[in-house]
């Protein structure tokens, strides 16, 4: 028999590079797993982790992890919008490089989004992100194991 997870961790899986990494820390900290696409994604066949595989189009697996996100639930995602509208309900939201987005300096990172996206619409020629290291994937580790580690301090004891 299966103890029910403590928590939830919601990957937006489509473009995501630490899934490897979310398996093994939400099995270590009793967290159920949702990979969340609109594509079938491998996935571990271990009781923790559902695959999500939602219909194609625009914003649909967003919506799908932002219906569900809350106090308790971890959201991995690269998408600034989708980190925006999980922080409002209250999750702790990182990014695969090990970012914790909160209400604090998600609408910085938003507006320098929008602005880098209208800059290059008028032509501007911009750099892309720096390529994702092994020095991110550690810090992605630390960073979810920080964040259950937080949210299990938080609940109260049963």
């Amino acid at each position: 028999m299966t103890t029910p997870a403590r928590f939830a961790i919601f990957v937006d899986a489509d473009a995501c590079p630490v899934k490897d990494e979310i398996y093994r820390v939400a099995e270590r900290r009793g967290a159920r797993v949702f990979v969340v696409s609109n594509s079938f994604m491998q996935a571990p066949r271990a009781p923790f982790v559902e695959r999500v595989i939602v219909a194609a189009g625009p914003d649909v697996a967003d919506d799908w992890i932002a219906e569900r996100a809350g106090a308790e639930a971890v959201v991995v995602t690269a998408d600034l919008p989708l980190a925006d509208r999980c922080v409002k309900k209250g999750a702790c939201v990182l990014s695969p490089k090990g970012q914790e987005w909160s209400a604090a300096n998600i609408g910085s990172a938003l507006a320098t989004r929008n602005l880098m996206t209208d800059l290059r619409s008028a032509g501007a020629v911009t750099s892309g992100p720096p390529p994702f290291s092994p020095r991110d994937r550690s810090a992605f580790l630390q960073a979810l194991d920080l964040a259950l580690v937080r949210m299990a301090r938080r609940r109260p004891k049963t």
